[in-house]
């Protein structure tokens, strides 16, 4: 993990200004402690590390001495609520009389503008031509898969000789298999990107991106495909009363990992909001994205190469996602390939992981 040696980020906060009966930042729990967690949701515990080592990263003071003012709740927990909004806006004149930038933190599928110039936003959801030049990725986390799955060994794959490109996850109206497919795939590949749509008889209005390149890559001749569809959300945990079946998730869950590390390659694409949190998932595991890139903005982009990472798609190079990788991973040799693997998990747990992304927050305040 990467950080300001011994000296310490000072950050300011103040409870008062939390929304009424909501939840605090995951910045802020080395001093408040965590939010309450289910038990039963796979993904707590999620923040156990960065809790441990955090008061090596920032300390708590006052305004007056702090390097930057931290709003303590959540930005998406502010949205549409006038009465936070008018704390939040309190909060933020308080940093302001006193020349501090204010820190945000927005996780959420939403692409809605922040307002306010004079603070730095970490948004898990953005478009890179539409980026304002005070917002920053941030990522989304889950819980370590290797350290809660794999008893903390990076399981390594060698190279076979054709790439195998996983998923296992929610994908509507996925249809595959058949010569019809395959056929119509053929012309839209010669007619180009721009045909690739109609041809998987998707309207450009409800086309999910990830439904799209799974059918292609499905259809690929020179890919093998190691996916397991869900037809539901969760794979059907959450149940119809919004409740969620606590051992059909974990199951669900370990699947997942075992669909992720038994490939060499991970379908990451966005969904309902503009990132994918298989993204991080699969570098955490140490296996290699294959990235479709629809005008995203990733964290420390100006720290980190991502196509270094990356089998790197753009969303106008789908109908070729299949040649793509085929050739990056002709391109490795067996140690290249392990080396990558190894790569990816190292670049996770310096960066992405909670106390990494943290350990590295001071980069955007030289």
């Amino acid at each position: 993990m990467n950080s300001r040696g011994s000296t310490k980020l000072k950050i300011f906060t103040d409870r008062a200004y939390l929304p009424g009966g909501r939840k605090h930042v995951a910045m802020l729990y080395p001093f408040w402690g965590k939010n309450p967690e289910d038990p039963g949701d796979p993904s707590s515990g999620r923040y156990d590390r960065y809790v441990e080592v955090g008061s090596r990263l920032f300390e708590m003071t006052t305004l007056e001495k702090a390097d930057v003012a931290v709003f303590p709740g959540a930005w998406e927990q502010v949205l549409d609520d006038t009465a936070a909004v008018k704390r939040a806006e309190q909060f933020l004149e308080l940093a302001r009389r006193a020349r501090k930038p204010t820190v945000i933190f927005f996780w959420s599928d939403s692409d809605q503008e922040v307002p306010y110039d004079d603070t730095l936003v970490f948004r898990t959801s953005c478009y890179r031509s539409r980026q304002r030049r005070n917002e920053f990725a941030m990522p989304a986390w889950s819980e370590d898969f290797v350290t809660r799955y794999l008893g903390g060994q990076l399981p390594l794959r060698s190279k076979g000789e054709r790439a195998v490109v996983g998923f296992c996850g929610y994908a509507p109206s996925f249809r595959t298999g058949s010569r019809t497919l395959r056929g119509r795939l053929k012309q839209a590949v010669r007619g180009g990107a721009k045909r690739l749509l109609t041809a998987l008889g998707l309207r450009k209005a409800d086309a999910s991106i990830r439904t799209t390149v799974l059918r292609v890559l499905a259809a690929s001749p020179v890919i093998d495909a190691n996916f397991k569809m869900r037809e539901h959300f969760l794979g059907g945990a959450l149940l119809s009363e919004g409740s969620v079946d606590v051992q059909k998730m974990q199951q669900i869950r370990q699947e997942y990992v075992q669909n992720t590390v038994g490939s060499d390659y991970v379908l990451c694409a966005r969904g309902g909001g503009n990132f994918s949190y298989r993204l991080y998932e699969t570098l955490c595991c140490g296996r290699i994205p294959v990235f479709v890139d629809t005008d995203c903005v990733l964290p420390f982009h100006s720290e980190i190469n991502w196509k270094e990472y990356c089998v790197w798609v753009d969303e106008k190079e789908v109908s070729r996602v299949g040649e793509i990788v085929a050739a990056f991973h002709d391109s490795l040799t067996n140690r290249q390939f392990l080396d990558l693997q190894r790569e990816c998990r190292k670049l996770w747990e310096d960066y992405l992981s909670p106390e990494g992304f943290f350990g590295n927050l001071h980069r955007h305040f030289r």
